[in-house]
């Protein structure tokens, strides 16, 4: 079977970013089929290239995966408006470059952004093959209530767009069970969850956070972290205003891995109020994540008080617990329930950070508790977030749409 993935943003574990779609297709392949992957050669996070080859081709057991980069707009964190142009470009150069792509079994398309879906609409519908398509997050809601979409215009034209693909794809996977209702609303036909999970033995085996913690004189602090994106939506405005609260503990010490549209006004904000107890990071490669994850105590997943944001499942908070690190959330709704039922963390009200603040100090004063946390939280992965037996079960769907097309 051959699997083609269209998807602007994936990334290698060798880039900085998320990686599901990486060891998804590595999983799909090492099981004996072929996966091909459409995408940029411009690193979501980061905005910059990411230096990769064009095709960059991984014989992985009896299997395949190519990576095919094609050219796209560069100028991804500059606005909204050249973001949006991007999106656009890609579109159009991933439309001609999978249409070059033979034999295809199933078309996967992944939103957001919901322009790559329609290019993966348009190739399944002109190869007459099934189109599964994936929701990661629910744009444009979520823009919408952000605030970054404002237009009356182009607000109808993306849930117009939205529901278009919905009601068109064959199936409709989505990866948190807060976004089931939601598709189902907008047409789609039949729904599948296929909840994020991580890599156990990705994160919870190697460097024990030692080397991490020397390098930059961490020894002896209690280091909540966080990774991932500097973004809008990511509020890390209120880790800020935490670490204002703290500054008198010298022990407590924040970190940010990451990059993005915001970083670079959160690294004036943090110098202009004087904040020794906050260090920024560079984003580091996938496989580099765990040496850093596992020199944190407690680890942190924030995003701005939306209400829609109670749907999600954050990568992020599976790839903390697999690393054995208790969960600081300060996000509502799905998220929290995994985290409490599992007793693998401690959540706050999103917005609040005089909460945040509080909740780091009693976790700094409770490290048996924390280290109970983590282990807890390396548990649930194992028995049901997986990224291995997910990968299993999201294969099974591709191969039921392949078979029913052949027979």
């Amino acid at each position: 079977m051959k699997i083609l993935l269209i998807h602007q943003v994936f990334a290698a574990l060798d880039e900085p970013g998320g990686t599901r779609h990486y060891e998804l297709a590595h999983f799909f392949a090492a099981c004996g089929h072929c996966v091909e992957i459409v995408t940029s050669p411009i690193n979501y996070m980061t905005g910059s290239g990411s230096g990769a080859q064009k095709v960059r081709v991984t014989q992985v057991g009896e299997g395949e995966m190519v990576i095919w980069r094609v050219p796209v707009y560069c100028a991804f964190h500059r606005s909204f408006v050249h973001r949006t142009l991007s999106f656009l470009s890609f579109m159009i150069t991933a439309f001609w470059k999978s249409l070059n792509v033979k034999e295809i079994s199933v078309v996967w398309g992944t939103s957001p952004p919901l322009f790559q879906g329609l290019t993966a609409w348009c190739v399944a519908r002109l190869k007459r093959k099934p189109f599964l398509f994936e929701v990661r997050d629910l744009w444009p809601a979520f823009a919408v209530q952000v605030g970054v979409l404002k237009n009356p215009l182009l607000i109808a034209a993306s849930e117009w767009l939205e529901r278009f693909l919905l009601r068109r794809a064959d199936l409709v996977v989505v990866n948190s069970p807060g976004f089931v209702e939601h598709v189902q609303k907008r047409g789609a036909k039949r729904v599948e969850v296929i909840p994020n999970g991580s890599d156990l033995e990705l994160f919870a085996q190697g460097e024990d956070g030692s080397e991490f913690r020397r390098r930059h004189g961490l020894e002896g602090k209690f280091v909540v972290l966080y990774a991932g994106a500097h973004g809008l939506s990511n509020d890390l405005d209120q880790v800020l205003k935490a670490a204002e609260y703290l500054r008198t503990h010298s022990e407590i010490v924040f970190v940010l891995v990451g990059d993005g549209k915001e970083k670079l006004r959160l690294l004036e904000e943090a110098s202009r109020k004087g904040l020794s107890n906050v260090r920024f990071l560079p984003p580091v490669p996938k496989n580099e994540m765990a040496g850093i994850l596992r020199g944190a105590d407690v680890c942190l997943a924030i995003l701005k008080p939306i209400p829609l944001y109670g749907t999600v499942f954050p990568n992020k908070v599976f790839d903390y617990m697999a690393a054995g690190k208790a969960v600081l959330l300060a996000i509502p709704g799905v998220i929290r329930r995994v985290v409490e039922e599992h007793r693998a963390g401690l959540a706050v009200p999103p917005g609040d950070p005089r909460a945040l603040a509080e909740a780091v100090l009693y976790l700094a004063q409770n490290r048996e508790l924390v280290r109970e946390m983590g282990r807890n939280g390396q548990r649930a992965i194992q028995t049901q977030f997986d990224r291995k037996k997910l990968a299993e079960a999201f294969l099974g769907l591709f191969v039921e749409l392949a078979q029913r097309d052949s027979s």
